[in-house]
């Protein structure tokens, strides 16, 4: 029984691999079940037997792709005894020597976004993915204020702003690289957010 559902869970990783694949190169308008199954090895009848379909693989490929870079942030923010720092310890997503950022994270957020705009199902995906950064952002916030670092009278509003912070350089960063290096935006992206908190 154990070696199934071990087997079960290989293979639904491996097709959310495949979808996650197929969405940041080609787009989620432009990618099949079919395609998926071809690039997971597998049978569109395979696929179908995890997925019952297109738009319950797509939602879970993008979950999960979401899940494993807000995992990854959570792991860098907890290096971090300086509530600063941990404020500031996101600039690891400018980063283009990464493929796994730069080529995939990227795409499907911006595909997710396009969704967003017409699919209450994918605002969802986005609201609750902005929602764990404004956590994440907020229990480092609230750390700094306990230890007098941050004179910061709502530390919600001000995770919301300096998420917004982040968002605005990443995606000037991303879609403009030529004149928006990764290196203006981890020292910009700094500034910004330090001026705003007074630091």
């Amino acid at each position: 029984m154990a070696a199934n559902i071990t087997l079960e869970k290989l293979r639904k990783a491996q097709i959310l691999d495949a979808a996650v694949q197929m969405i940041s190169a080609n787009g989620s308008h432009n990618v099949t079940l079919d395609d998926v199954a071809k690039a997971a090895e597998l049978s569109k009848g395979g696929v179908a037997y995890y997925f019952s379909s297109k738009d319950e693989l797509f939602r879970e490929a993008f979950l999960d792709l979401f899940g494993r870079i807000f995992d990854r942030s959570m792991t860098t923010m907890a290096q971090f005894d300086d509530p600063l720092e941990k404020v500031l310890s996101f600039g690891w997503l400018f980063n283009d020597h990464e493929a796994m950022i730069r080529d995939i994270g990227y795409p499907l957020m911006f595909d997710a976004m396009v969704l967003a705009m017409r699919d209450e199902m994918y605002r969802k995906i986005i609201h609750d993915w902005i929602e764990g950064w404004i956590t994440l952002l907020k229990e480092a916030l609230d750390l700094g204020v306990d230890q007098g670092r941050f004179q910061v009278d709502d530390t919600e509003k001000a995770a919301r702003a300096i998420s917004s912070i982040y968002h605005g350089f990443a995606i000037r960063w991303y879609l403009d690289r030529p004149n928006h290096s990764t290196a203006w935006a981890r020292e910009h992206c700094r500034v910004s957010i330090k001026r705003y908190l007074g630091c």
